[in-house]
């Protein structure tokens, strides 16, 4: 056990090791373990995403919370535990400081990975889809923690954007009135997670992994204090038709307004309207993303240490 700034941080071995070597190590939220699949495709998913990291080129360390400790990196026992064992709670960057004093278990979303990552030394992060800002936020003012942390932590981020439940448009200006780099990868739109399009052209198209890292590496260089947000869409074998996800999410608000459903629990409500409205085809496919986000992250952040290495001494970094 390590500590940095007063939080004790709990290393496996394969990730300390990778991070003294200087390799590319990419850092995984457990949330998707306790609050995605049921058992066991939890636990098989989490394994498959890990191992989708390690075919990029880099080493996964997946984050949790336990026993006091930010845990960076999950042994295969620590996955199978977390994915069979119920009530787990899900932490996010509000909640750390809570769950650490009390010592007891849960699993990272994408803003507490984020400040996790950032303490153990991760420059590189992976997740499906992030938070955005919500539908009629201008009078709920429900903008997800993962946006707020994006100013805070100076991480690479790679994800299939964020889900068509959201308000893309606002959750695209929001990043960038906050200086957020979004930058698309292999595409020249902001996906929506499991569908290859939100309707919105990315800021910026990057194809070539070297000069993603290179932009990535002059972001920290110039003193970028924010995330630096990489997207990557869905296989078109895997993905959904976005003007049909847009169909059902629409049903779905009506019918939500209907039954007085509101706040939190809005999100669960039109996911599983959304996976009722495509036969379970959603849920296949947020296993896909997780997997194809993974390889992409794996993939640039080895281009990235590859430039690191390769860089003279004295540079910035």
């Amino acid at each position: 056990m390590s500590a940095l700034a007063g939080v004790p941080l709990v290393y496996t071995e394969e990730v300390r090791e990778a991070l003294h070597e200087g390799r590319a190590v990419v850092a995984l939220e457990s949330n998707v373990i306790t609050h995605g699949l049921p058992y066991p495709d939890n636990a098989a998913t989490a394994r498959k995403v890990e191992d989708a990291v390690r075919a990029g080129g880099a080493v996964p360390a997946t984050v949790c919370v336990e026993d006091g400790a930010v845990r960076v990196g999950m042994s295969d026992a620590d996955i199978e535990r977390f994915a069979s064992l119920p009530g787990i709670p899900k932490v996010s960057s509000r909640d750390l400081p809570v769950v650490l004093a009390r010592g007891g278990p849960g699993a990272t979303t994408v803003a507490s990975s984020l400040v996790a990552a950032e303490l153990a030394g991760i420059r590189w992060f992976s997740s499906a889809g992030i938070g955005g800002v919500h539908r009629g936020a201008q009078q709920s003012f429900d903008i997800s923690s993962d946006l707020i942390q994006f100013t805070r932590s100076r991480v690479a981020v790679v994800s299939a954007g964020a889900k068509m439940i959201l308000d893309l448009g606002l959750t695209l200006e929001y990043l960038e009135t906050h200086c957020v780099p979004v930058v698309a990868y292999g595409s020249d739109d902001f996906p929506a997670f499991y569908c290859r399009t939100s309707g919105h052209r990315a800021p910026h198209r990057i194809d070539d992994p070297d000069t993603l890292a290179r932009a990535v590496e002059t972001h920290r260089a110039l003193g970028g204090p924010t995330s630096f947000l990489i997207t990557t869409p869905v296989s078109e074998e895997d993905a959904i038709d976005s003007a049909e996800v847009e169909a059902a999410i629409a049903r779905a608000v009506t019918a939500a307004d209907r039954d007085g459903v509101t706040g939190q629990g809005l999100t669960k409500y039109l996911m599983r309207a959304v996976d009722a409205a495509t036969d379970g085809r959603a849920a296949r496919a947020n296993m896909a993303v997780l997997v194809t986000c993974a390889e992409a992250a794996g993939r640039l952040a080895s281009a990235h240490g590859a430039l690191l290495r390769a860089a003279p001494v004295g540079s910035a970094s």
